[in-house]
């Protein structure tokens, strides 16, 4: 399995010399399999790189799985070039519980005032599948997934192939109980085990006193859940619009210190926009 991330970044897309390292695109997450066959997480603003790079190489057909229907998953979808090629085919999947009819929330986000492309003008063809199946499975990857802790819901995946595991959750809060959302020994358990665990980390212990309820999590109880769930990699996700490169280098010198303190071995970096892991 191969894991490319073109996003990174949470709440909205930024840029400057203080955001060089770390990228300033939202969520967007490319799996291919053993098979070549490719798997995108969400559409957020990474999905225009991610759209240019599957048009240089020819590469038409592609699966779309989202996590949640917030602004910052979806405002690159109307970038993403490969709705507008007639040879492309897309399977867009979501579970109608966690985010509603993505079919509408696409178009709405399409619609005028705020897009002045209509969306039945895409020539892509495009199926949905709102089915809310607990595993399924594309190409040679199992995937499964759990609610995530998140306002208006959302889910959480894992995916497994060759006795590897991915597992990704974003916009979780693990501090506070959103309706819908699980517990930290859920996650825990959901996440047992994994090779890699990429986890929203998005405020700070003192940035939390004043977000808390937001949909988000510190990077402490994130840490705290790597260590619970006994997984080997941890990445840091979902990175605050303010936060610079030297801030998230920090935080990140701050986990490894306390995985020292603790004698673990997990393996723990932030995410860039850039990032690519082979499991």
């Amino acid at each position: 399995m191969l894991i490319r991330c073109y996003g990174a970044r949470g709440g909205i897309a930024v840029s400057g010399k203080e955001y060089l390292t770390y990228g300033g695109d939202t969520t967007c997450i490319e799996i291919r399999s053993k098979n070549d066959k490719i798997i995108i997480i969400d559409a957020g603003s990474g999905i225009r790189r991610l759209g240019n790079d599957l048009q240089r190489e020819q590469r038409f057909n592609v699966d779309i799985i989202f996590t949640h229907s917030h602004w910052d998953h979806i405002l690159g979808f109307p970038f993403f070039k490969p709705i507008y090629d007639e040879k492309a085919s897309i399977n867009i999947m979501g579970c109608p519980n966690a985010q509603g009819s993505l079919k509408k929330l696409l178009s709405k986000a399409m619609t005028p005032p705020y897009f002045p492309v209509p969306f039945d003008k895409l020539k892509a063809h495009i199926e949905y599948s709102g089915e809310c199946r607990m595993s399924f499975r594309i190409d040679s990857i199992d995937i499964s997934f759990i609610n995530l802790s998140h306002p208006n819901g959302g889910l959480g995946y894992k995916f497994k192939e060759d006795g590897k595991s991915f597992v990704f959750l974003t916009d979780n809060e693990l501090g506070y109980r959103h309706r819908g959302g699980g517990t930290m020994d859920d996650y825990a358990k959901f996440a047992s085990g994994a090779d890699l665990l990429i986890h929203d980390a998005e405020y700070a212990p003192d940035q939390y006193k004043t977000t808390k309820s937001w949909g988000h999590s510190t990077y402490v109880d994130a840490l705290d859940l790597a260590f619970r769930a006994q997984v080997k990699r941890f990445g840091l996700f979902h990175h605050n619009q303010e936060r610079t490169d030297a801030d998230q280098e920090t935080i990140v010198q701050r986990c490894r210190e306390t995985i020292n303190a603790k004698k673990d071995e997990i393996e723990c970096f932030a995410l860039t926009q850039s990032t690519e892991l082979k499991l």
